[in-house]
């Protein structure tokens, strides 16, 4: 009886917070966090907005970029400065327009999530340090050159700064506790180290930045003077100004209008694949008033329409739009309920007309440098005329009209949470084919469903295979000569990251190139 009472307990909790937790409730407060996002933005409106991915992608219409500090980067214990994820086109960015805005938030009841508390403030602190250092080698550099007059000049003077007065201090929140701080402290070193190894160009990075790198705090809990807003070029450093974009209670707050009442919930934008039913930012932006407006109870049956409409509009231009199942929420809905939703819905039971803002389709690709490779997503890109031969390892074929049948090869791949082995596999068959056209100099894209981790992948193992350090093909030679480590593959990673700057690879795929570069690569090669 004991037993029951406590699953009876447990199941009535699960569906309260199921009743909290609704498609209307999130969207509603994302909402409303976006408004204290956009006043925030225009305090500083010379600073850039950035979204820390993903969470924050949906606190704001419009974005000048994207960048990915990671929560376990920062996490009590285990620390990481990771070179996987150096953002440079972050300290970039900032060097360029005096600083950045960055947003994200957290559903913990905390003001900031750990991302911004500390991996990015451990983020600046490494990257000051390394300038620092850079700095004063240039200036050890500057002193020998002194004995030659004629050979000074502007930018060198610049370079004479004591390197000494470039901050290089560890700035982190007041309620980061000293002992953590401390503990932080003590792998500085070692993770200035890993960065200057990493290949990263320092030397571009401190001629690019004036001001050292410096975290600043915003939640909606801190009082800002309207009257009193410093410009950013006072300060003397370079602001990264840490927004994060939720209510910090813990209490469920209700909240209501003259027509609706909702669940306020903090950080409504994290775990998107729980809650947003196949809907995207960029989707819910282009038709927020709408959604909004709708209400709560035919909230869910309008994602879906839209959701729908927006996949076959895409499908119908050639772009990879996989279909969206919906399970569906048992206690909470009947199939006579409006907003029950069991499976993605028919297509003959839509009506596509230009009723919704449908989404773009991202059609960026990045070019690595001079290799003649380029990455991107499988949705337009192998339509550009810009290449000559195409790779995707997405899960579906794309129209690649203009190529010849051998100039196209379609490689499906999965990520590693679905197939340990996917990448591996079909690595000696991708790398096969980039070498048989790169040898020719024909121009090579490869793409996934994202252009973010399994291309971004493939395009490592090729630029570790077929090229040298410097990013010249060479055949294999150099790779034949060479013991792969891993220190070696994260310099490639950083080179192939300086161009893709919205390459998101994961660990397990990262793995899977290692072995395969690390095992049978050679023989490939041969």
């Amino acid at each position: 009886m004991e037993e029951e009472t406590k699953l009876s307990i447990y199941r009535a909790a699960r569906t309260i917070k199921r009743r909290e937790n609704t498609l209307y409730n999130a969207l509603r407060s994302i909402y409303d966090d976006s408004i204290f996002v956009g006043e925030i933005s225009q305090l500083w409106p010379d600073l850039p907005l950035l979204a820390n991915l993903r969470c924050g992608l949906w606190y704001s219409p419009k974005f000048h970029s994207t960048c990915y500090f990671k929560s376990t980067d920062g996490h009590t214990n285990n620390w990481s400065f990771n070179t996987s994820r150096l953002n440079l086109h972050v300290a970039h960015l900032a060097g360029q327009k005096g600083g950045c805005i960055i947003v994200d938030s957290t559903r913990k009841g905390k003001r900031f999530p750990d991302s911004m508390s500390k991996t990015i403030p451990i983020w600046t602190c490494v990257f000051n340090r390394a300038i620092a250092n850079h700095r004063r080698r240039m200036q050890v550099h500057d002193k020998l050159m002194e004995e030659e007059p004629n050979t000074a000049d502007e930018h060198t003077e610049n370079k004479r700064q004591n390197p000494h007065e470039w901050d290089s201090s560890l700035h982190m929140p007041l309620w980061v506790s000293k002992t953590e701080k401390a503990s932080i402290e003590d792998r500085l070193e070692e993770w200035t180290k890993e960065l200057e190894s990493s290949g990263a160009d320092i030397a571009s990075l401190a001629s690019c930045l004036k001001k050292p790198l410096r975290p600043l705090w915003i939640s909606q809990k801190t009082v800002i003077w309207l009257n009193e807003v410093p410009d950013h070029d006072s300060w003397d450093f370079t602001p990264i100004i840490l927004l994060s974009a939720s209510s910090s209670t813990g209490v469920i707050q209700h909240r209501s209008t003259s027509e609706f009442s909702w669940n306020y919930i903090p950080g409504a934008g994290d775990d998107e694949e729980s809650w947003a039913r196949g809907l995207a930012p960029e989707l819910f932006w282009n038709n927020t008033y709408d959604i909004i407006n709708s209400g709560p109870d035919v909230c869910n049956q309008k994602v879906a329409n839209m959701v729908e409409k927006d996949r076959v509009y895409r499908a119908q231009r050639g772009h990879n739009a996989p279909q969206i199942i919906v399970k569906p929420q048992k206690s909470l809905h009947s199939p006579t309920d409006p907003s029950y939703v069991e499976s993605a819905l028919s297509l003959d039971s839509l009506d596509i007309k230009d009723d919704i803002q449908f989404s773009k389709a991202d059609s960026t690709i990045y070019w690595l440098g001079t290799t003649n490779i380029a990455v991107g997503s499988a949705l337009t890109d192998a339509n550009t005329t810009s290449v000559d031969c195409t790779l995707n390892c997405g899960q579906n074929s794309i129209s690649v009209g203009h190529l010849k049948t051998e100039a196209y090869l379609h490689l499906p791949m999965v990520n590693s949470k679905f197939d340990r082995f996917s990448l591996r596999n079909n690595l000696p068959s991708a790398v096969k084919f980039a070498k048989l056209n790169l040898s020719k100099g024909k121009r090579l894209l490869v793409c996934c469903h994202d252009g973010e981790d399994i291309s971004v992948c493939i395009c490592l193992a090729i630029l570790t295979a077929l090229f040298d350090e410097g990013g010249t093909f060479d055949d294999g030679k150099s790779f034949s000569e060479t013991h792969i480590t891993k220190l070696e593959m994260r310099r490639r990673l950083v080179f192939l990251c300086k161009f893709a700057t919205k390459a998101r690879p994961s660990r397990g795929n990262l793995k899977q190139v290692f072995s395969f570069l690390s095992g049978g690569g050679v023989s490939l090669l041969s």
